[in-house]
Parts: C-alpha cells; sequence; structure tokens
C-alpha cells in the first residue's frame, strides 16, 4: 500500500481526506455547542408605516408599555424595542416614498429612481449574512411573503416594482423575487417527502456510514509503521477524532416532519400564517437560517376582513389624522405585531439543544419602510427585534435614540451573528450601542 501526503482512506465509494484531520478533531462538547448555536436573521416587513403614537413606548428601560406592541408581552425577555432609528437613504427623490424605502429597508442604501431596467441598490443584510448563517445548509436563504406581482414597470410614482416588491438584494442590480404561495414553498423544501421512507432513507445511510469509519479506522492503523513520529501524533488524533465521529454516528435519528402540506386560494391572513409556519419548519430542519418576510407589498393595499377592516391598508394610511382611521390602522398593526409573536411562540418551540430554543439564536429584525403612513417620513422608524441571536442582542428593554442610522443597528446585528463589519450601506459608519450584550 504507498502512502502520500494527500491520502484517502474509506471504501465503497466513500473517502476521508487525512489532511483533514485537524478540522474533525473537536469534542462532542465543542460539537454540541456548534449545533446550540445555530445563529439565525429574520427580517419582518410591514408596509404602510405605523400609527406611531400607539407603538413608542413612553419610557426607556425593561418595564415598557405599547398598546400595538402588547402581543409581543409573552416574549418580553426577548425583545428589544428601538427608538430613533432614522433611513435617512429611503428618502424618494420626489414621490415614491413606499418603494424608497422599501428598496432601502434592508440596504440603507439610497436606489436608483427609474420605472425601467436600470434599478440600482445594494446589497442587503440578510444576503451578507446568508454564506455564513447558512454555510452548508440546503438553501443560504428563503424569499417569502404574501403578495406577489413582477419585478417590473412602474409600482410608485416613477419607481420600479423590483424596490417595492423585494427586500432581498444580492447585488445592486439583483433583487431576490420572493415566494408567496406558501404550497409551492412547501414542496420547494420537501418534494416527495414520506417519513418513513425517510426514516428507512437515513437508518440506511447511518449503517453505510458506519462501515465507512470501520474501514477508515482499520485502513489508518495500517498506515502508523509508514509514518514518522509527527504525523503518527496527527494520526493518534484523527483516529480519536473518527471513533467520536462513530459514536455520534450510532445515536438515535431525529426525522425532520414538515407536517401537512398547505392548501391552495388561501386568505391573505392564512398565507401569513402559513409562511410563518413553513419559516419555522425550515428552521427546524435547518434547511436555512436565513429568512426575509414581506406581509405585504410596498404601499400594501390588501384589507384585513380577519379583523373587521375592508377598506385598503394604503387608503388607511392616508389617515389626514382621522381618528377612525388611526383605529382601524392601530388595528391593523395590532394585528400585524400578532404575526410576529406568532413567529416568536413557533420559534420558541424548536429546540436546538443545551437548554437552547430557536428563539435564543434567532435575530428577528421587523420595521416599516416609513414611520407614519401620511407623511411618509423616513425618520424615528418603528423597529423592534425579536430574539437573543445567540446570547449577543441585549433583549428585554426599550432604547432610544437620536437620530440614529439604520445602517448601524444592521452593523451591530451583523456582529453579533458573526459576520464583523465597520461600514454598511451609505451612512452606516460604527456598530449601534446598546444593541449587543456587553
Amino acid at each position: 500500500m504507498s502512502w502520500s501526503r494527500r491520502r484517502f482512506l474509506g471504501g465503497a465509494g466513500a473517502m476521508i481526506a487525512l489532511p483533514l484531520f485537524a478540522s474533525l478533531a473537536r469534542s462532542r462538547r465543542a460539537q454540541g455547542a456548534a449545533a446550540a448555536q445555530r445563529k439565525r436573521f429574520v427580517a419582518f416587513y410591514l408596509p404602510c408605516g405605523i400609527v406611531m403614537p400607539r407603538w413608542t413606548p413612553a419610557a426607556e428601560g425593561p418595564a415598557w408599555t405599547s398598546p400595538i406592541l402588547a402581543p409581543l408581552d409573552p416574549y418580553r425577555s426577548h425583545t428589544l424595542v428601538l427608538s430613533g432609528i432614522n433611513n435617512l437613504p429611503g428618502r424618494s427623490d420626489g414621490g415614491g416614498d413606499h418603494a424608497a424605502g422599501t428598496g432601502a429597508f434592508l440596504t440603507c442604501t439610497h436606489v436608483r429612481k427609474t420605472a425601467g431596467a436600470d434599478i440600482l441598490n445594494g446589497p442587503s443584510v440578510d444576503q451578507l449574512l446568508a454564506p455564513i448563517l447558512s454555510e452548508g445548509r440546503s438553501y443560504p436563504s428563503l424569499e417569502l411573503g404574501t403578495d406577489g406581482g413582477a419585478a417590473v414597470g412602474d409600482c410608485d410614482t416613477g419607481y420600479s416594482c423590483a424596490y417595492a416588491r423585494s427586500i432581498a438584494w444580492a447585488g445592486p442590480t439583483s433583487p431576490l423575487p420572493k415566494q408567496t404561495s406558501p404550497r409551492a414553498v412547501f414542496d420547494r423544501l420537501f418534494a416527495g417527502y414520506d417519513p418513513d421512507a425517510s426514516a428507512a432513507e437515513l437508518a440506511r445511510r447511518q449503517r453505510y456510514r458506519a462501515s465507512v469509519l470501520d474501514t477508515a479506522i482499520d485502513q489508518a492503523d495500517a498506515l502508523r509503521t509508514a509514518l514518522g513520529r509527527t504525523d503518527q501524533a496527527k494520526l493518534d488524533e484523527y483516529l480519536t477524532s473518527v471513533r467520536e465521529l462513530e459514536e455520534r454516528v450510532q445515536q438515535p435519528i431525529e426525522v425532520c416532519r414538515p407536517g401537512e402540506r398547505p392548501a391552495e386560494g388561501l386568505s391573505f391572513a392564512a398565507r401569513s400564517r402559513a409562511m410563518i409556519d413553513l419559516i419555522a419548519i425550515a428552521f427546524s430542519c435547518d434547511l436555512t437560517r436565513v429568512v426575509t418576510f414581506m406581509l405585504g407589498n410596498a404601499g400594501s393595499g390588501n384589507a384585513h376582513p380577519h379583523i373587521g377592516i375592508t377598506e385598503s391598508h394604503h387608503e388607511l394610511s392616508h389617515h389626514m389624522m382621522s381618528a377612525a382611521n388611526n383605529d382601524k390602522l392601530a388595528q391593523i398593526n395590532t394585528w400585524e405585531i400578532g404575526e410576529l409573536a406568532y413567529l416568536a411562540s413557533k420559534l420558541a418551540a424548536i429546540d436546538d439543544g443545551d437548554g437552547q430554543t430557536a428563539l435564543d439564536n434567532t435575530a428577528v429584525f421587523c420595521s416599516s419602510e416609513i414611520e407614519d403612513g401620511d407623511a411618509h417620513r423616513h425618520t424615528n422608524l418603528p423597529v423592534v427585534v425579536v430574539g437573543g441571536g445567540g446570547g449577543t442582542i441585549a433583549t428585554g428593554t426599550h432604547r432610544r435614540y437620536t437620530n440614529a442610522a439604520m445602517a448601524d443597528l444592521f452593523i451591530a446585528l451583523m456582529n453579533g451573528l458573526g459576520r464583523p463589519t465597520t461600514q454598511f450601506g451609505d451612512d452606516g459608519t460604527r456598530s449601534l450601542p446598546g444593541i449587543l450584550v456587553g
């Protein structure tokens, strides 16, 4: 048997490379810690602004109260409410603030005003996180929403529909279209799924992997006499890690069970719930760790009959200081935060191991493209972060800032989630203080 620096061990069509010995030499405890730190990111977009007097807590600190944010009360310890956050790059060049603000929602970039093909934006924070957080997963990211529509044409006073209907941008000219059919998303994630067949297949693979490891150990032992002292030490390190891997392979297999395939023709509210369920399923099955979700397109015209509101959301948002309109808008906003709270409940039910849940390890950023639907301002935006981000986010409080940049918030979140950076978007130059633990 010949030996080289690129020696491979194994048989039956499977090989293990010796140069990777050191990379396998992690203890089971370290492996468990890595599994527990399944850091995830979700962007949760709300259209048409918020009734801010009923959103903004009166005082800073952990005792915050807010009528609209009340659905998050069960998750207060995992919630960070932020006031005084601006996204000035979202300002329009004369009308079109819904689309301009939505284009800048996760990019903090002043988009080019065009209804043609010459769109121009920046990369979004989710896409910067995806290669890191979702490394090795089936999908780098998922782009989901309740409302469809093409990414071409004029959607808002000269602004392309690409800005109004996409918050995920792979690059300056590459908006990522969202999927709006829960059934299509399910089929994409779990095409041909059969839990019994999957269990049998996983068991077969388990036996196969165990056989490959046995062969690798036997062949590695046979190499010992051909190795120098230093390489023998490396080989011993390798064999230790392979035996630990063998023990893990023999542990019981958990089958990912996605549940029932969603129905077609769901109502707006039912689509929202189905999409949130799919986010939780994708996280539970560890298919991805990055998701964007749009609860409507920019300037959404959805009615909300599920809460007794038949008028268009967008029309109501131009409230003209009408108390009746603001009451209905507050109802819509409270329902929207109820959807966010539903996501929090689903994440809290996912066991990440070592006493951690997916809610502990996820950062859910929630905001809107504008502050108020009548004034179309991009200052003092409604911002809430739900989830611990792997223990990195200082949740459980309300923080008030003075003209802080949204881009600085994203810098902080990226740093906490494992993508160190000092600049982002048009105006991000630092990690916003008070966001991260420590």
